[in-house]
């Protein structure tokens, strides 16, 4: 079948789709969600490794061609991923922690990877996640603060995850080819290191702080501070934040005590 545009699809080759399997580390006991199986190239190695793979396909065509040859193992759901709800495939591994493994279209990778961190956040049912990811995008997850590439990105997914960087692969390791080099990486969940007591708030102060990254945090954090009726100098200093500090330089902890400062003394904590 002929690659489609809209759906972002490069298929990986048999060689490298051995060495991605291999990376994900699986168990016999295993049970995994496969995101954007395409021909089935992970989809056939991943059901003689594991107890059952449910693999998600947005291209009907693809699934309905995969659905007539895979193994009983295996289960297809027809869907895109930012849309299916998630008790269609977290329901098919019983009480067991769910591993994801895919070749994440690149043309919506983000979205997907948030929508990955909140199921895992919310569920407590994922495991891990090794992801094939285009490269800029695998270094903005795994940089840390002081980096160019640290932001909102970095941020979200290092509260829920730790980040482990495994192969990297040239464009030649697709059919089409790719016009960039492509990572994985693994995700594995756990609780946050740092106490968060508004989740909402903390990424609403994260992505207000890195839309002017280069700025400093007093002036990025003003439009926030006043909209809850804040003066952020006032804000910056209950956190003990040297206000001519630049986003890119703050760690987990102090973005936390941040938001903490931003929060009324007696709002509840809003997980």
């Amino acid at each position: 079948m002929t690659p489609r545009r809209r759906f972002g699809q490069h298929f990986l080759d048999a060689a490298w789709s051995a060495r991605l399997v291999e990376a994900a580390a699986l168990a016999p006991a295993d049970h995994v969600v496969e995101i954007g199986p395409g021909r089935g190239a992970l989809t056939f190695l991943l059901a003689s490794r594991v107890a059952s793979v449910t693999a998600i396909e947005i291209d009907r065509d693809l699934a309905a061609g995969l659905r007539a040859r895979v193994p009983s193992n295996v289960r297809i759901i027809e869907g895109d991923v930012l849309e299916v709800d998630p008790g269609a495939f977290l329901g098919t591994a019983g009480a067991s922690a769910i591993r994801v493994v895919g070749n994440l279209p690149y043309n919506v990778s983000t979205p997907i990877l948030f929508r990955l961190i909140d199921v895992a956040r919310t569920t407590g049912r994922l495991r891990d996640a090794t992801l094939m990811l285009q490269r800029e995008v695998a270094e903005r997850i795994a940089s840390g603060p002081g980096s160019k590439a640290y932001g909102v990105l970095s941020i979200h997914a290092q509260l829920d995850a730790d980040i482990t960087t495994l192969l990297r692969l040239p464009p030649g390791a697709f059919t089409p080819p790719p016009e960039v080099w492509s990572q994985v990486i693994r995700l594995t969940f756990r609780p946050p290191p740092v106490e968060v007591a508004d989740r909402r708030l903390f990424e609403t102060l994260v992505r207000s702080l890195f839309a002017q990254r280069r700025k400093t945090i007093l002036n990025t954090l003003r439009p926030l501070a006043a909209s809850r009726g804040l003066d952020a100098a006032s804000v910056l200093r209950a956190a003990g934040l040297d206000s001519g500090r630049r986003p890119e330089t703050l760690h987990l902890a102090e973005l936390a005590g941040l938001a903490d400062a931003l929060r009324p003394p007696d709002a509840p904590c809003v997980v």
